[in-house]
């Protein structure tokens, strides 16, 4: 047996973490390699052969598409989580969703140190981290893009590239697209490079899950989404009249068709837990619908003020998925108090989806209390008229009573 320390790297097999497999081989260690399967479109077996000849002792590869589908997005749906109104978390979810492998077999291989790529400035490395430490306090992590030796070594991708001809670390032929890129099932996210000025437009090109609203279809596709206490179990095609069931297959469905009307594209300029401020470019299409959808069937279903107070939580969750802390006490509390508001959401929306938009334009549920009579413009029902009359009294006395003392509200 070798008595070499063993650490478990988080690889994608490209330039970066196939540096790193060498580096860390250099320094004495064993290493073995770990992927994730969440959807992104890799070639699982040449990542695994590469790191094979690199000098990895083994490599694990762990198909959670299921997992991050059913444990991470579609709570996250349930929830209505999206980081300062824009970004649905794609990448956020995933990290924890990824530690649970890296953690699962760490313990499996008796590895008792992780390592990762993710550089000094970004949100990864905390969400990574966090989640390992949460899942195992005992688990050591070796970040080569925070070590001093490391970073003196190699200050950017001239200097990867040098040390990966030197030792015969295959680099791939392609040149390398001026921007980084991050893909799961649920979106691809896009970042640095050319994107680092937010005064230039990202290129077309850049985009992989949707096309452009222009050469999108000109005939819209009516869906009916169903949910069960806020989550989405079922999605129907009005034109085809198929159905799908199970949370993959849903999602994978509305990807395919959210791309092809052009749905799910953001560019921002977003908050970084460290406090610098990044431009990230997006694209979520089915989650994008499944969110326009749940939030509809929340305002039909809640009442006015759980709906707020569950609005609120929201906002505080998607910090904490945001910032790495899916794994935390307090997560786990806003997490229950959500998903205890959404114990009446459940019905049908149905949507349209058309070049780049979604709108639910109809929609039912067994759980709402809209009273068609009492919301009538046409009867009376059960609400007096005459009743508004005080209630607009009551309200305005604090308005008479400011203007007395101050004159109009807000007329400078």
């Amino acid at each position: 047996m070798s008595g070499k320390e063993k650490i478990l790297l988080a690889y994608s097999g490209g330039l970066d973490t196939s540096c790193i497999l060498k580096w860390l081989l250099e320094k004495g260690y064993e290493v073995i390699c770990f992927m994730a399967d969440v959807g992104q479109e890799e070639d699982f077996v040449a990542a695994r052969e590469k790191a094979l000849r690199v000098g990895a002792k083994d490599v694990i590869i762990k198909d959670m598409k299921r997992t991050f589908v059913e444990k991470f997005v579609w709570p996250a749906i349930q929830m209505g989580l999206v980081y300062e109104d824009r970004y649905l978390l794609g990448t956020s979810l995933a990290r924890p969703c990824i530690s649970i492998g890296l953690m699962e077999s760490a313990a499996e291989h008796s590895c008792s140190i992780i390592s990762h790529g993710a550089t000094g400035k970004g949100n990864d490395q905390i969400r990574f981290e966090l989640s390992c430490y949460a899942l195992d306090p005992k688990i050591k992590v070796i970040a080569p893009w925070r070590l001093p030796e490391f970073c003196k070594r190699f200050q950017g991708r001239k200097d990867l590239l040098d040390y990966a001809q030197k030792h015969g670390i295959p680099v791939s032929a392609t040149p390398k697209a001026p921007w980084s890129m991050d893909a799961n099932i649920m979106h691809i996210s896009y970042e640095s490079g050319i994107l680092e000025n937010p005064a230039k437009a990202a290129p077309e090109e850049l985009y992989q899950m949707t096309q452009s609203v222009m050469k999108s279809s000109n005939t819209p596709i009516k869906v009916d989404i169903t949910f069960k206490e806020g989550l989405p179990v079922s999605v129907l095609e009005h034109s085809s009249g198929k159905t799908l069931e199970t949370p993959l297959e849903v999602l994978t469905f509305l990807n395919k068709i959210g791309g092809e009307h052009g749905v799910g594209r953001v560019d921002l300029v977003e908050n970084r837990f460290l406090g610098l401020k990044s431009r990230g470019v997006y694209e979520t299409p089915g989650a994008t619908i499944l969110h326009v959808a749940h939030k509809d069937m929340e305002v039909y279903c809640l009442d006015r003020e759980i709906f707020r107070v569950k609005s609120f939580l929201a906002l505080k969750m998607a910090d904490y998925v945001y910032n790495g802390f899916w794994y935390s006490p307090e997560a786990e509390y806003v997490r229950t108090c959500l998903v205890g508001a959404q114990k009446n959401v459940s019905g049908k929306v149905t949507l349209e989806i058309f070049k780049g938009h979604v709108m639910a334009i109809a929609r039912e549920s067994t759980k709402t209390i809209y009273n068609q009579e009492l919301a009538s413009m046409d009867v009376h029902g059960t609400l007096s008229p005459y009743a508004a009359t005080g209630f607009i009294e009551v309200n305005a006395m604090r308005l008479k009573e400011h203007y007395r003392v101050f004159g109009s509200a807000n007329m400078e």
